[in-house]
């Protein structure tokens, strides 16, 4: 399903919702506006397999780009906008990006990324002006607003977070269908679990740049419901707008729900929240008492699930399993799950490993890096894939994390998760945030480090690196325990609350 599928039988439904200003899209105009982009990209040159960047802030002309591009089989390319200009050009250039959609405010950044690289020809801009940017509301007036009997379905080609270093386009195959055709993985995975439908009422408070706030507003508005995109995240603004458009579905990465739950007790109390049927969480895992708090203040279902930029499989957990499976980031219901040690051999239940994912075929492939593509397949089996994610099965089958491959301290010959003691951290009152790297040590190879950024009103100092090596203490093994602390008023996030950890590593190694 797409737009044109309630443009048909409700036009005036609203598909889209800006919860700062109220502006409205309706299924009628989003059917008509994506078509008429994406004829005019036709008209332009560009076909099936062409690659449409997006770097725009959140606004219903994303969702339009994405549509258009989703409708004549070309890839929608979003751009993260926090990046600097020579690494926007990076990727303009890695991905071979025919054209560049902008929104206005972020001009100044495309200029000056444009200004290092070749070939992006057509550029749009939408919500005011830039110098040698067509006006996107004149470039849809002049197309035509007929569909072709032909709108083969594209997909997004969306840039890995590069947390660790250089990001990697993902580039998947192309489905062979039509736009209207069934059969889309992440629809049939996720509609049914979700109960997304026509009566859905979407929360999206993150980047429309990053993967599963783009894939998901988009699954929504192939079922049918109603898209409420916040323009940035804000904790207070999150409760305001749940109960102004009486929202029923909703995600959120784990440092939102920290936010949220850090609000003072008489803000958070404030709100109707009683609309909310189903709260999504993904992303990076969940401390366990970060979501036992969420699960007693909100109420309807929490649902998690487990996936990748690189979209090679899924698995999703329910509260109520999740309760019996502390920890447990869910059962697959899109491959199969396999965790191998170093050399490739696959592991018991209760053995930590790398996780890979079986698919029946090769779902992507990292664009013009063969290497990366390789290095991610298993050494036997090409079908089974790995992002670089650590963690376990039990007996039933439910996958545990315990770390990004590329985070491991290995402090004399033990592999220390980083993930394990931040989450020991994360809640302890005095600690607004916290990261946790190895740093050289010459006698055990690396040594523990934890970076913390204390909450507001606490003094960082030996007295309170005192109190947090004590809570760690009473609560992880010794050789977990961090041997040098550091304090930083401004931790590296990414807008979805991935520790840029490569920012850390640099500074203190």
């Amino acid at each position: 399903m797409y737009p044109g599928t309630f443009a048909t039988t409700t036009p005036d439904r609203p598909a889209v919702i800006m919860t700062d200003t109220g502006r409205t899209v309706t299924y009628g105009e989003l059917e008509e506006r994506s078509t008429r982009l994406a004829n005019h990209l036709r008209d332009q040159g560009l076909g099936v397999g062409s690659v449409v960047a997006i770097l725009a802030s959140n606004a219903p002309e994303y969702l339009e780009a994405y549509w258009a591009c989703l409708r004549s089989g070309m890839y929608a390319g979003g751009v993260n906008h926090n990046l600097s200009p020579d690494e926007i050009a990076y990727i303009l250039d890695n991905s071979d990006a025919a054209a560049l959609i902008i929104s206005a405010d972020l001009a100044d950044l495309a200029v000056a990324a444009l200004e290092r690289v070749e070939g992006v020809d057509l550029r749009v801009v939408f919500g005011g002006t830039a110098a040698g940017f067509d006006d996107y509301e004149s470039a849809l007036a002049a197309a035509s607003p007929l569909a072709p009997d032909d709108q083969p379905r594209g997909a997004d080609m969306l840039y890995s977070s590069g947390t660790t270093g250089r990001p990697k386009g993902v580039k998947p195959e192309l489905l062979g269908l039509q736009v209207d055709e069934p059969g889309v993985p992440l629809i049939d995975a996720f509609a049914p679990v979700f109960g997304f439908d026509p009566a859905t009422i979407y929360l999206s408070p993150a980047p429309l740049y990053h993967a599963a706030p783009l894939r998901f507003c988009g699954l929504v508005i192939a079922t049918g419901g109603t898209v409420l995109v916040m323009p940035r995240f804000d904790a207070r603004a999150s409760l305001e707008a749940i109960e102004r458009y009486r929202a029923t579905h909703s995600q959120w990465v784990p440092t939102m729900f920290v936010r949220m739950l850090k609000l003072p007790e008489e803000t958070r109390t404030a709100y109707d929240l009683s609309s909310m049927r189903c709260t999504i969480h993904a992303a990076a895992p969940c401390p366990v008492e970060v979501k036992k708090a969420m699960h007693e203040w909100w109420d309807g279902e929490i649902w998690e699930y487990y996936g990748a930029t690189e979209g090679n499989g899924l698995t999703v957990v329910a509260m109520e399993d999740w309760l019996a499976h502390e920890g447990t980031v869910g059962k697959a219901v899109l491959g199969t799950i396999r965790i191998c040690d170093a050399l490739g051999n696959e592991l018991p239940p209760g053995e930590i490993g790398t996780v890979y994912v079986e698919r029946d075929r090769v779902t992507f492939t990292y664009h013009k890096d063969p290497e990366k593509t390789r290095a991610g397949q298993h050494p036997e089996h090409e079908t089974w894939s790995a992002v670089g994610d650590i963690g376990y099965l039990d007996e039933e089958g439910y996958l545990y994390l315990t770390d990004r491959q590329a985070f491991t301290i290995i402090s004399g010959g033990v592999n220390i998760y980083p993930q394990e003691i931040e989450d020991c951290l994360t809640l302890h009152p005095k600690v607004s945030d916290v990261a946790v790297i190895g740093v050289p040590d010459e006698e055990m190879g690396q040594r523990v480090l934890a970076v913390v950024q204390a909450a507001p009103g606490h003094d960082p100092g030996e007295g309170l690196v005192e109190e947090l090596a004590t809570f760690v203490r009473s609560r992880l093994a010794g050789f977990k325990q961090p041997r040098e602390w550091a304090f930083t008023d401004d931790m590296p996030r990414s807008a979805t609350g991935k520790l840029v950890k490569r920012r850390l590593q640099d500074q203190f190694d």
